[in-house]
């Protein structure tokens, strides 16, 4: 029996860093660590937003937080054809509208909300499973933020 990424011990808690530790997945992509400012996926660290599909390109995502998100960005996730859609909203658990993603419910498609570490344990859990999931992450800071905290 294989086991599934998960840090419910606590043992993957780091200072402010959370590192996950996923099953061998080969072929898909897998979560393998979050910090308050960037995610990995496998090894390669995002430190923005992101659309991650169970297989195939990482895309970038233009939500920075749940009062950002318009029908347009659910409409981008209807490219990658998931089942389901798990959105992580950033470090607190934040709803979003069921008429922001009117879409995905047009096309029988599922969303759960979650604040993002857990979106991305459930999002492993789920690509170990095999399922096609979308993992739409809200991580780091808008760029106005950004620019904020640099002077």
């Amino acid at each position: 029996m294989s086991s599934v990424p998960n840090d419910l011990a606590g043992s993957g808690v780091q200072g402010d860093r959370l590192k996950f530790q996923p099953d061998t997945l080969d072929g898909v992509n897998a979560i393998s660590r979050l910090e308050a400012s960037r995610i990995w996926v496998h090894q390669t660290p995002f430190e923005s937003s992101l659309l991650v599909p169970w297989v195939g390109t990482v895309a970038p995502w233009s939500a920075w937080q749940t009062s950002d998100l318009r029908p347009e960005h659910f409409e981008q996730m209807l490219a990658f054809k998931p089942e389901l859609v798990i959105l992580g909203s950033g470090a607190k658990l934040s709803f979003v509208s069921p008429a922001q993603y009117r879409v995905l419910i047009e096309h029988r498609i599922g969303i759960e909300t979650m604040d993002t570490a857990a979106a991305c344990r459930t999002y492993n859990v789920l690509v170990n499973e095999g399922r096609k999931v979308l993992g739409a992450f809200m991580v780091g800071k808008a760029p106005a933020e950004q620019d904020n905290s640099a002077s």
